[in-house]
C-alpha cells in the first residue's frame, strides 16, 4: 500500500530521526508507532511522532486507535472500490 509514501524522498537527516523516535516509541509505549500517513510528508510523521512521545499511554492508545481506524476505513474503501471495478 502506498500509505506511507511521504517517506519517499526524505533527507537522510529525517530518516535517522524517524527510526531514532520510533525506537523511542516503542519503548515508551510497548507498540509501535502507528500514524495515518495518508498525504503526510515524512517531516509531518517526525513531528507527529516527536509530540505524540508526550503523551501518557492512555491518551496514546486513544490516539493510536482513531489512527487505525482511519487506516482500517482507508483500506477497507479501496477494497470496496476494487471490488465494484471487478464485481
Amino acid at each position: 500500500m502506498d500509505e506511507q509514501a511521504g517517506t519517499t524522498g526524505a533527507t537522510l537527516d529525517v530518516e535517522h530521526r524517524l527510526v531514532e523516535a520510533n525506537r523511542t516509541y516503542r519503548e515508551r509505549f510497548g507498540f509501535i508507532f502507528i500514524i495515518f500517513a495518508t498525504g503526510k510528508r515524512a517531516e509531518e510523521m517526525l513531528r507527529d511522532l516527536e509530540s505524540r512521545l508526550e503523551n501518557d499511554r492512555a491518551e496514546e492508545l486513544r490516539i493510536a486507535s482513531e489512527h487505525q481506524m482511519r487506516i482500517t476505513e482507508l483500506r477497507l474503501d479501496k477494497l470496496l472500490a476494487e471490488l465494484e471495478q471487478h464485481g
